[in-house]
């Protein structure tokens, strides 16, 4: 799932998704697959020669069948290799399906998946062919309802967090504000770690220092670190790594076998920031 971006021209069986008013991404659309308007946003699902199948939120690109793996393994691996037992699971957002598998590569005991829109799950399930699978595995707990009211509600307390929000517009803004990483940091246990995607260091620099600010208020420790995600803007990701007692270079555990992208060096050079990140954030 993606941060900001502007509306896509549709048209000759073309998706532009314009990232600036002068440049963007286009999809060839070989087929439509899906398309329909739930409660909180349009969903369609669209089929690339290149990329394969192509979730798109109010017309704008969350996942691909060939690049998914950049993003959702970013997302999930270095929390998961360096907390010391990682056996309470939290996801929000996320209705893809693409970080839940990633976490179930992993021994974990319980595992949440928050979703506030039910038919992204139904239509994922259709079109991406690991959801169902992951939703039938015992651990998961698939929660249809609003993430932020699910933390402010919920008693539980979680090793890790996942925010795998798309554009902070609509049914995602909220998780986006600062309230709800006021509320988070309490549902942590003590050694708990939060990551969260940011955006483009090319496109969204202002917004990853905005946040960033008000995310190293909350909690002691802040890191922020990249990745490739070739249909996203810029091809680049900064996500957050969020806790308190954990240094992220320390791992605990291997990363599990069969992942496209990540490793353990890629894991050590994500938190090398580039300069003109690091000369924004201070």
């Amino acid at each position: 799932m993606t941060s900001k971006k502007s509306p896509p021209e549709i048209e000759f069986s073309e998706i532009r998704e314009y990232h600036s008013s002068w440049s963007g991404l286009f999809f060839k659309v070989k087929k439509l697959l899906y398309s329909h308007r739930s409660p909180f946003q349009k969903i369609e699902v669209i089929e690339n020669e290149y990329f394969g199948k192509v979730l798109l939120l109010d017309g704008l690109v969350q996942t691909t069948e060939r690049d998914e793996f950049y993003y959702h393994e970013m997302l999930v691996h270095p929390a998961l290799i360096t907390h010391p037992s990682p056996q309470d699971i939290l996801i929000i957002g996320g209705g893809d399906g693409g970080v839940l598998k990633e976490i179930l590569l992993y021994p974990v005991e319980r595992l949440w998946l928050v979703e506030i829109d039910s038919q992204v799950i139904e239509v994922s399930k259709n079109f991406f062919p690991w959801l169902s699978p992951a939703l039938e595995d015992k651990r998961v707990e698939l929660v249809i309802g609003d993430g932020g009211e699910f933390i402010r509600q919920t008693n539980r307390k979680f090793d890790v967090v996942l925010v795998d929000s798309s554009d902070p517009v609509g049914p995602s803004s909220r998780l986006h504000e600062e309230d709800f990483y006021r509320d988070l940091k309490k549902r942590l246990n003590p050694d708990g770690v939060v990551v969260t995607q940011l955006g483009s260091p090319f496109y969204h620099l202002e917004e990853i220092k905005e946040k960033s600010i008000f995310l190293a208020k909350i909690f002691k420790l802040t890191r922020l670190y990249t990745g490739p995600v070739p249909s996203y803007p810029g091809g680049i990701w900064c996500y957050a790594y969020l806790g308190g007692e954990i240094n992220p270079s320390k791992l605990s555990r291997e990363p599990p076998g069969g992942l496209k992208y990540f490793n353990k060096e890629i894991h050590r050079k994500a938190f090398s920031l580039p300069n003109l990140l690091k000369d924004k954030l201070g």
